[in-house]
Formats: structure tokens, C-alpha cells, sequence
């Protein structure tokens, strides 16, 4: 499949139709500040690892690849041992449980995705859908299974990026608890004003509070390490939890309830895929050294801590985390705890935004409203409609759940299953394009699939108490998704069987000969090798021809990015007739008039102010004969519906702008 699984994205604009997924976003510029760089997905940064130190890339990695992960200890241990409570040994199941958060953190964090995952990078970025356009590439043709593959992870992550603010933003209020017990009926009400205050601000962009994002989680961290050092010396025999016997005996002798417990286990390694995600925007070198030399001692150290006061103090079970503190710096550390989770989640959200983007070029989705935050950064974004879902979707759990205790079972079993589908497409990466012996590149990856399908069995009997959440929220992306990838194709194919040719029509226009005027036609279109339906209307009704007719299309690739020496083919049609075909990379806006700009020096006279665009504006409607059934018909003309117009898209000026409109059935 050599432009992506895009080729089939039709839109009801025949110039967002671009073949191989040129339907992506409306790009509206409002040179505000730039975003805050999110967690999930990737970026749509012009390679900003390039540019800076070492150690001011590893400190804004530490800001934005962190928060998830990050803020785990306030949950994790606490809901592993809930299960545990008065069954067997006090002292073992701490033992045991706080070596398994150990060792999970080492095996699917360090030795996953730090060691292995993060050298399968598409072009620098990383994240499921530029891992599946790295083995779709590899295979070198299309492959439904890889494609579905994508799609499933990708929407998955939607699941994950709409619990984690709600159990995040609730677990740092709760501390509000232990300094004031009379602050428990308020609880829920600053959870919800912090939250839609989050989601508010998302339209500015965060840029300018994105730069203090490193250094509070630096401070978060050495607070995690300080907080758990300062409890070592309760019970030092804590540190024989760094003995995986003791973890693996506490499997092996709970039977049921230590399949539970892993469930809960898996808490501590949320946020893990997001080291793979950034990569784009950081690099790989910067996340590795922040992971290796200050988060995960950190992480480890708050872990030890916790199990130490709660060997020394079983009563402090109810919530060990906030418990390590002294009583003068509770307050504070809720503060600061609450802080962190608010970088966690805006993390997430902005991961969700690079995440659409992507899933919109390459033709998963329609391309919806996409408002540029920055003039100076390509990929900081806002998505109106994923930024109102999120936040309905948030607030909905809050209510729902009410507690993080409660948030923690619906949580689990969408990161789990995102990480396995990571796992199958790094398998393919590893064969296909490593040209790894197939045995070897099963034994690498098909360990960590083993463990993460343990996880994610555990996570399933979540799935009733919560675990549906994710599971619905998945499956409903799944289906838009591949709903507007059928139609899509169904509507290429349509339109190509009852177009004709563009070689033909121009054989037609040489004798019919109809009346020229001057200046330029561009006519955008999704097939350049049949005419375009806004040039058949124009002659039709117009009459007329312009002196120069060029006709665009628009390539989506499997990269990341596009250089400038191949952005565009030109070929010669006739003497008036040239066909362009523009190149874009996944994470890139589609700026027609620029690229079109820059073929001057191949010799294209192109000249903006006498340049007149044409674009062919469809209007769906059901057809009994699609090919799917009346609902799914249905889904795709609603999900076209959500479509940003294509002058936006395509960053036309408007008063350059023809449409030509009709009637297209399904």
C-alpha cells in the first residue's frame, strides 16, 4: 500500500477527496499561543528534537511524557492491596505487590518500549498510527489485518484520553480528605470546575504555561523520591521487593484473587505508550535519559516508601500516598498533586487532538475544524468537536464513578489492549522491515504480547464494574472509523466508474474548442486521472476554459513529513492541461496555494492573484444499491456532515474560491 490505508477517503467535498487520505483538517490560523505538546499519539512538530540542548529537551520530556505515568503512585499501590485485605499475610502481600509494580515497570516500560519499541520510529515520530503506517510500508501492500490493527489502538487511546483526566484530577482532589474531612462534600464540585476550566483554555493554546510544565514535574518527581526515601527506614525490608520471587510467589498463591490484583497492578504503567508517542517532539535520546536516571528511580523510590509505611502501618491503607506526607506538608502536596494531574491530563488531550489530526489524513476519519495555536510550531493544534467530546465524555465518568477508587476499575483495560496491538505491529516491524528471523522477532515481541494479554485478562473482569466504559468508547470509534473508510471507498469507486477520463476530455476539448479566457483554473480533486466534476459543471453551464487548467490532487504519504524536493509531480496533459500531484506527510497541513507556489522554479507559471480554485461540493444521499447496510449509510452521511469545507482545508484564500455543488448517492 505505497500512500497508506487512506486511498479510499472520500469526503462530500470532491476536493478534500484526495486519493491515499489527502481529507484532512481545517486549518484556521489565530497566531495565538502555542499548545501545550500532548501525550498521545504523536506530533505534528517540524522535528523539534532538533533544536535545543540535551537537557532542555529532557526536561520538557519530563513535562509532557511523564504526567500519566507520573501520577500513578497516587492510586496504584493503593488499589492493588485493596483487593488484598484480609486475605493471607499483610506483610507478603506488600512484599509481593510492590514488586510487582517493580518489575512491571522494568519489563513493559524499560525493556518494551525504552529499549525496543522506540527504535521503530516512522521518520523520527512515533505513536499506533505511525507504527501501522511503518508496517504497512513494510509489507509494500495494502494488508486489512495491519490497517484494522491501527485502527483499533487509535481508538483505544480515544478511551484512555477520557478517564485518564477524570481518575487523574479526582485521586489529587481526594487529598483534600485527609486535611479537612469537612471537605468531602466538595470534592466533586472542584473536580468538575478544574476540569472545565481545563477543557476552556484548550481554544488559547497552553504554550505559554506549557514551559513550566518541566520544571513542576521535576519537582513532582524529587517529591515522589523524597517522600518514599524519608519512609525507607520504617520497614528496610521493603527493599527485598526488588526480588521478583517475591512477586511471583504472591501469583502463585492467591490463586483468583492475584489475577485481580495484576488488573490493578497495571495501574502503574498507564501513560508508558506515551514514550513512543512524543517521540517526534523530543527524540528518542531525551525521553531514554529522563526515564532512566529521574522518573523511574523516582517511581520506584515513592513505590519502596509506600510499602514501607504500610509495613510499619497497616492502617495506613486507606491512602498510603498522601499518608508518607508530614501534616504540615499535606496541604501543599495536594496542591501540588492536583497540579500535576492537570499537566497530565492536558498531556493526554493534546495527544488526543496529534492523534485525530493524523487519523483524519490518513483517512480514518473526516477532516474536521483543526485551529493552529501557534504561528511558529506546525503540530500545536485545537480540535474543537474531539475537545467538547473529551470534556462531555470526562464529566460523565465523574459523575458516574464519583470516586477514583471507583474510576480505577473502568481504567486498564483500554491501555493494555493498545499496548498488545503495539506489540503485533512492532512484531511486523521487526520481520518485514528489520529483517529480524521470524523465531527471533516472535520471542521478542511475543514475550511482552504474553505478558500484556495476562494484563489485559486481568483488566477484563473490570469489565462490569466499569471496564465497559473504554470498551463502548472504543468500539464507537472503531465503527466511525471503519464506517468512513467503506464509504469512502464505495464513493471513489462510484465516482471513478461515471467519470471520464481526463485524456479522453481533453481529446473532446480540441475539437468542440470552447471559449478561452485568461488566467488560471486549479481543479482540486481525489482521481486526477478522470475529470474532475466542478470542471464537467463549468463547461456545462459556464461555457468556458481557462488559458491554463492544472489539475491538483493531493497525496497523503506513510511519512510523518514530506521534503521540500518532493512535494509535487508535474506532468504535462496537453499545452493547456497540466496534472500536479501535491505530497504531504501524515502529521502536515495540506497548504495548496504555498506548494502550488513553489513550482515556479520547475517552470509552472502560478500566480495567486489570477488564479481562480474550483471546487466540487457533493451532497450525499442513501442509495438502496451502496454496498452497506441503510444504517451504515446513514453513519457515513452523518460522519460527512462533520466535514470542514475544503477552502480552509486546503488554506485557499476565499475570494479565490468556485464551488460547483451536486447531488452524489452513496
Amino acid at each position: 500500500m505505497p500512500h497508506g490505508p487512506s486511498d479510499q477517503s472520500l469526503l462530500n467535498t470532491e476536493a478534500g477527496t484526495a486519493p491515499h487520505g489527502a481529507n484532512g483538517s481545517h486549518d484556521h490560523h489565530d497566531h495565538g499561543q502555542g499548545h501545550g505538546q500532548g501525550h498521545g499519539q504523536g506530533h505534528g512538530h517540524d522535528h523539534g528534537h532538533s533544536h535545543g540542548s540535551l537537557a532542555s529537551l529532557t526536561l520538557g520530556s519530563i513535562g509532557v511524557v511523564y504526567g500519566d505515568i507520573g501520577t500513578s503512585p497516587l492510586y496504584a499501590l493503593r488499589e492493588s492491596l485493596a483487593h488484598t485485605a484480609g486475605v493471607g499475610s499483610h506483610d507478603e502481600n506488600v512484599l509481593g505487590v510492590v514488586s510487582l509494580l517493580i518489575w512491571a515497570l522494568f519489563l513493559i516500560v524499560t525493556i518494551k518500549y525504552v529499549i525496543f519499541v522506540m527504535r521503530a520510529d516512522n521518520r523520527g515520530e512515533g505513536g499506533t498510527l505511525a507504527l501501522m503506517a511503518l508496517a504497512q510500508s513494510a509489507i509494500g501492500r495494502k494488508s486489512i489485518g495491519v490497517l484494522f490493527l491501527g485502527i483499533l489502538g487509535a481508538s483505544l487511546f480515544t478511551g484512555d484520553a477520557i478517564i485518564t483526566p477524570a481518575i487523574s484530577v479526582l485521586s489529587a482532589v481526594e487529598g483534600l480528605k485527609l486535611v479537612a474531612p469537612a471537605l468531602d462534600h466538595y470534592i466533586l464540585p472542584i473536580t468538575f470546575v478544574i476540569l472545565i476550566t481545563l477543557f476552556m483554555v484548550q481554544s488559547h493554546g497552553t504554550g505559554s504555561v506549557a514551559k513550566f510544565f518541566g520544571p513542576i514535574m521535576v519537582i513532582w518527581f524529587l517529591s515522589l523520591a523524597a517522600m518514599g526515601a524519608s519512609h525507607l527506614g520504617d520497614a528496610p525490608r521493603i527493599l527485598y521487593a526488588f526480588n521478583p520471587l517475591y512477586g511471583l510467589t504472591f501469583l502463585f498463591s492467591h490463586g483468583l484473587l492475584s489475577f485481580v490484583v495484576m488488573g490493578s497492578v497495571f495501574l502503574a504503567v498507564t501513560g508508558a505508550e506515551a514514550l513512543y508517542a512524543d517521540m517526534g517532539h523530543f527524540g528518542r535520546r531525551p525521553i531514554q535519559l529522563a526515564w532512566s536516571f529521574f522518573v523511574l528511580p523516582a517511581l520506584i523510590i515513592n513505590y519502596l516508601g509506600q510499602g514501607a509505611l504500610l509495613l510499619a502501618n497497616p492502617e495506613a491503607m486507606d491512602n498510603p500516598f498522601f499518608l508518607m506526607a508530614p501534616d504540615w506538608a499535606l496541604l501543599p502536596l495536594v496542591i501540588l498533586a492536583t497540579v500535576a494531574t492537570i499537566i497530565a491530563s492536558q498531556a493526554t488531550i493534546t495527544g488526543a487532538f496529534s492523534l485525530a489530526r493524523q487519523a483524519i489524513q490518513l483517512g480514518l476519519l473526516p477532516r474536521l475544524e483543526i485551529h493552529h495555536t501557534s504561528d511558529k510550531q506546525e503540530g500545536q493544534i485545537f480540535i474543537p468537536r474531539v475537545n467538547r467530546t473529551l470534556l462531555i465524555g470526562v464529566l460523565l465518568l465523574v459523575a458516574m464513578f464519583k470516586s477514583s477508587s471507583a474510576l480505577a476499575s473502568a481504567y486498564g483495560i483500554a491501555v493494555t489492549a493498545s499496548m498488545v496491538v503495539d506489540s503485533m505491529l512492532a512484531f511486523v516491524v521487526l520481520w518485514r522491515l528489520w529483517k529480524w528471523p521470524v523465531w527471533r522477532a516472535l520471542a521478542t515481541m511475543g514475550t511482552f504480547f504474553v505478558i500484556e494479554s495476562v494484563f489485559f485478562s486481568a483488566n477484563l473482569l473490570k469489565l462490569f464494574e466499569g471496564g465497559w466504559v473504554p470498551v463502548l468508547v472504543g468500539s464507537m470509534v472503531v465503527l466511525m472509523m471503519w464506517t468512513w473508510l467503506r464509504g469512502s471507498g464505495f464513493l471513489t469507486s462510484k465516482t471513478h466508474r461515471d467519470s471520464i477520463p481526463m485524456r479522453d476530455l481533453i481529446r473532446m476539448l480540441e475539437k468542440s474548442k470552447p471559449t478561452r479566457v485568461s488566467g488560471t483554473a486549479v481543479f482540486l480533486t481525489s482521481d486526477a486521472e478522470v475529470a474532475p466534476s466542478a470542471l464537467m459543471h463549468n463547461l456545462k453551464h459556464n461555457k468556458v476554459l481557462h488559458e491554463r487548467v492544472f489539475i491538483v490532487s493531493v497525496n497523503t504519504e506513510q511519512t510523518p513529513r514530506v521534503s521540500a524536493d518532493k512535494r509535487y509531480e508535474i506532468e504535462k496533459l496537453s499545452e493547456d492541461f497540466t496534472k500536479v500531484t501535491l505530497h504531504f506527510g501524515f502529521m502536515e497541513s495540506p497548504r495548496v496555494p504555498a506548494a502550488l507556489a513553489t513550482m515556479r522554479k520547475a517552470g509552472l507559471k502560478f500566480d495567486i492573484m489570477t488564479t481562480s480554485f474550483f471546487l466540487g461540493r457533493r451532497s450525499l444521499k442513501e442509495s438502496p444499491n451502496s454496498g452497506m447496510p441503510v444504517w451504515q449509510d446513514r453513519l457515513f452521511i452523518m460522519l460527512s456532515r462533520q466535514a470542514a469545507n475544503a477552502t480552509d482545508f486546503f488554506s485557499i484564500p476565499s475570494d479565490r474560491v468556485v464551488e460547483l455543488g451536486a447531488q452524489v448517492t452513496v
